[in-house]
């Protein structure tokens, strides 16, 4: 009994020791540090756990190093466009996506997002397109494939992409596979071993020192990736698994964004990959001219941009505060979880405000019931701000999606929470072309017709259990 006692003792002495590092040492914004503090106020013992577990941040060491990185050239090419920018030396083959160049600017300063402008891009809004071109790609490969999902299922589609890449594989094509470990952690050990047999490479990222304890289980590669002989790229929304193509009874028919890329931004796409697959294998890829064979096609203009808990710059948020706060008439989003940190939250307000009108959809059923809870909460913020909100009736809504003006989008695997914006590997491209944001327009209109618009009076009816769970996952939401 006096062990307990003196053990119980020693857990609190702990929780207020760690409660001071939450505030004073580790420099948490306010809200996180909230949060934390009541979840160790109220389950003092597990709250302990669950901070090493979910809390830790990340050590400041950099995690992501490419010795040969120098020999792209990449800083000495982010050096010479700024100067161009600066300088108002830059061309655009567009003019009128000049006035946009300070969100180029952001972009290339704080992630080394180089602008391309000769692209060619295929928009994809339903998982059995996506997936049939990718697949038809797959098997023109003719020297490497690089795979990175943040979920990897072993059922149909799973096993398609498993035949696919091991028929490639055997013939002597280059098969790279990278997935994280927490959401791929039903992966079977017979999937991953039948690639490996085959000669593919098959890597996790962030996966346990010890089996069963990831103490880095809090931070995901979320990123979406496919890269065909560094000539072709895919990025977007949509994981590999059966759900993805509608095929889930939960869930229905799946709405997501992806978007096929060839031309010059799929360098960029490669690099990151490259970066990522270096961190999680001791099977380096070193730099080869054949991983950089794209070649300019099109007049679209593409940033890869990435974010993550070791950057120093919440990269893709400000992205997206950026280009909320240059536009002019519209703004269109959508986003399965709609959580947004304080700084975005007043982007929107100021921007409906001001008159800008701000249309923001989201999903009728979640796939994460406090994730959900707390995306009510917040859509009651911009409703009395005058923003128009539709609740997606016809699946699950996944895509991460945002329009301002019909002029500039961005579209990839960030969605508007604290966990994509802080604790989540994160890309997304930025895109600059009036016809392709035109055409992400046309599909958020198409998917209005399948929603529902939540008004004021209609939000005013929520139960008192409704409002209630609303209150505790809000209160929540920064550690989500």
């Amino acid at each position: 009994m006096e062990i307990i006692t003196y053990l119980f003792g020693f857990i609190i002495i702990f929780n207020i020791a760690l409660g001071f590092s939450i505030i004073f040492l580790e420099h948490k914004d306010a809200s996180s540090a909230w949060a934390w503090l009541m979840v160790l106020l109220f389950i003092p013992i597990l709250g302990f756990f669950l901070y090493l577990i979910f809390g830790k941040p990340l050590s400041n060491r950099k995690i992501f190093t490419w010795d040969t990185k120098s020999k792209l050239g990449v800083k000495k090419a982010v050096q010479a466009q700024m100067r161009d920018l600066e300088e108002d030396r830059f061309q655009f083959k567009d003019e009128r996506l000049a006035e946009y160049k300070d969100l180029y600017y952001l972009h290339l300063r704080n992630d080394d997002a180089i602008l391309t402008m000769g692209n060619q891009v295929e928009i994809f809004t339903d998982g059995n397109d996506k997936f049939n071109a990718l697949i038809k790609d797959l098997e023109k490969a003719k020297n490497h494939i690089h795979l990175l999902y943040y979920i990897i299922r072993h059922d149909e589609l799973g096993q398609r992409l498993a035949d696919i890449l091991i028929k490639k594989a055997n013939e002597g094509v280059e098969v790279r596979l990278l997935y994280d470990d927490m959401g791929s952690r039903r992966l079977s050990r017979k999937y991953i071993r039948r690639l490996r047999n085959s000669g593919a490479l098959v890597e996790s990222f962030f996966p346990p020192k010890i089996p069963k304890i990831n103490l880095k289980i809090n931070y995901r590669n979320h990123r979406k990736l496919a890269i065909v002989d560094g000539k072709v790229g895919y990025i977007g929304g949509f994981n590999i698994g059966d759900e993805y193509l509608g095929e889930s009874k939960k869930f229905g028919y799946w709405r997501d964004t992806h978007l096929k890329i060839t031309g010059d931004a799929v360098l960029n796409m490669q690099t990151r990959f490259i970066l990522d697959w270096n961190q999680a294998s001791r099977k380096d890829i070193l730099y080869e001219d054949r991983f950089y064979s794209a070649e300019p096609k099109g007049n679209v203009g593409v940033q890869i941009v990435s974010s993550g808990p070791e950057s120093d710059w919440e990269q893709i948020k400000n992205g997206y505060i950026k280009m909320i706060m240059s536009a002019k008439e519209r703004v269109y989003i959508q986003t399965p979880y709609f959580i947004p940190d304080e700084s975005l939250r007043d982007a929107l307000r100021i921007a409906s405000l001001s008159g800008v009108e701000v249309n923001i959809m989201i999903p009728n059923k979640p796939d994460h019931p406090f994730v959900y809870w707390a995306t009510l909460s917040h859509i009651g913020d911009m409703l009395n701000a005058g923003a128009r909100v539709f609740i997606y009736q016809k699946g699950f809504m996944h895509a991460k999606t945002i329009v301002i003006d019909g002029k500039v989008a961005s579209v990839g695997t960030a969605n508007i929470d604290v966990r994509s914006f802080r604790l989540n590997f994160e890309v997304n491209a930025f895109l600059y072309d009036f016809g392709l944001a035109r055409r992400l327009v046309d599909a958020f209109h198409e998917d209005v017709r399948h929603s529902t618009q939540m008004t004021k009076k209609l939000y005013e009816r929520r139960s008192l259990g409704i409002r209630f769970k609303e209150s505790i996952s809000r209160l929540l939401s920064p550690v989500l």
